[in-house]
């Protein structure tokens, strides 16, 4: 049995933050329903599609779901939606707090009305800085939390990282403090919480793992950014005849990288003779490494370096994953046919409990669930022609 299996999480959300995390909470057994509006979201619209409504994007961050479309704008819908919020465990929203208001499901009413309720806010910002309220996407959130910066320090040029890292990070980020969340109402009688998972703030904790670096000290005893990860010449090496990603780490892979090289003067070489010593000269380091590294195949290095245990392996393209041979074996992968738009390919969920992982069903269209769940929620057949009737 998977984790969350008979946990419900009603998700308000949208794009993608939210509904990935969500999506991680149904690969971790939880029946998700996504409310939408009569449009539904955005994200079905984005990307290529053999059906409308059902874009790339959308497939990708929704699988396992249940779709109900309520029009949260008229009463009786948001009578429909505490419905079914009273027999859930979570809810998940990503709407400002000045609109939450509006629709009467600001924090404190509905923890009032539905006290065993996690209340989860996905948020741009912290709401008690000043930046709080704003709103925030993906691209703006990289700027402010400094994956632009440390892109111009590696490369020179501003730009942001070629995937969406902050909603996806940040879904993560959420994902897990929801999980703890329900861990612990079971340690305080079943009584909720209030989770908030600012995007920024999770980005920013996220980058300064690492990069926060001499600051971590007052008087700080360097600059910010850790200068391993910076270096212009951190990328895959090439060979003479393609590239590999090689990471000789410890004192004994170099020393084995070095002797393999026909460079073993550069063993005792105390530039390099430990960890420290390298990181001060990591930029030394990596052409010298380069230099070698051209001097021989693709091919060559591979077999080198598993002989000799130090990391290592092909560039994959992105297109080249779904044949990995690896991700093959561990079925990682999955592939479902369904009626309308033929054969469906899904990364599955990489984690596993007991040796069982969630297998990913098809996303659902828009309201597919709608009068399933209402149903059970107690409304009659006329309410639910009533409300899909006044959308």
């Amino acid at each position: 049995m998977l984790p969350l299996s008979g946990i419900r999480v009603v998700d308000l959300s949208t794009v993608v933050m939210g509904p990935y995390a969500s999506q991680w909470l149904a690969d971790l057994g939880a029946e998700v329903i996504k409310v939408e509006t009569p449009e539904g979201d955005s994200t079905r619209r984005t990307g290529p599609a053999t059906e409308d409504g059902m874009s790339a994007i959308f497939l990708g961050v929704n699988r396992s779901k249940k779709s109900v479309v309520l029009n949260l704008k008229r009463p009786e819908a948001q009578a429909a939606l505490h419905r079914l919020l009273a027999s859930a465990d979570v809810f998940v929203h990503s709407m400002r707090p000045q609109k939450l208001a509006k629709l009467d499901l600001d924090p404190a009413s509905v923890m009032a009305r539905h006290p065993q309720l996690i209340f989860v806010s996905l948020l741009g910002f912290a709401e008690d800085g000043p930046y709080g309220g704003r709103p925030a996407y993906d691209d703006i959130i990289q700027g402010l939390c400094g994956n632009a910066a440390l892109m111009a320090a590696q490369t020179g040029t501003v730009r942001y990282f070629p995937t969406i890292s902050a909603d996806k990070t940040s879904g993560l980020v959420a994902a897990l403090s929801i999980s703890a969340a329900i861990a612990g109402r079971e340690r305080q009688g079943g009584k909720g919480s209030m989770v908030e998972v600012p995007m920024f703030e999770s980005m920013v904790a996220f980058n300064m793992v690492e990069h926060l670096y001499g600051q971590h000290f007052e008087p700080p005893r360097g600059p910010s950014g850790y200068p391993r990860v910076l270096a212009p010449l951190r990328r895959p090496y090439q060979t003479a005849d393609g590239y590999v990603c090689m990471m000789p780490y410890t004192d004994a892979h170099w020393r084995d990288f070095f002797q393999a090289s026909g460079r073993e003067d550069l063993v005792a070489d105390a530039r390099f003779t430990d960890i420290a010593a390298r990181t001060r000269h990591i930029e030394t380091l990596y052409e010298i490494t380069g230099e070698l590294v051209r001097a021989r195949s693709t091919a060559d290095w591979l077999a080198i370096c598993e002989r000799l245990q130090i990391p290592v392996a092909r560039v994959n393209d992105l297109h080249e994953l779904v044949d990995d041979p690896h991700l093959r074996a561990t079925g990682f992968f999955d592939q479902i046919e369904d009626p309308s738009m033929g054969t469906l390919r899904f990364p599955g969920a990489p984690v596993r409990f007991d040796g069982e992982r969630a297998r990913a069903a098809v996303p659902p269209r828009l309201g597919e669930h709608t009068r399933e769940i209402l149903a059970a929620a107690g409304l009659g057949d006329d309410e639910i022609d009533r409300l899909q009737s006044n959308q």
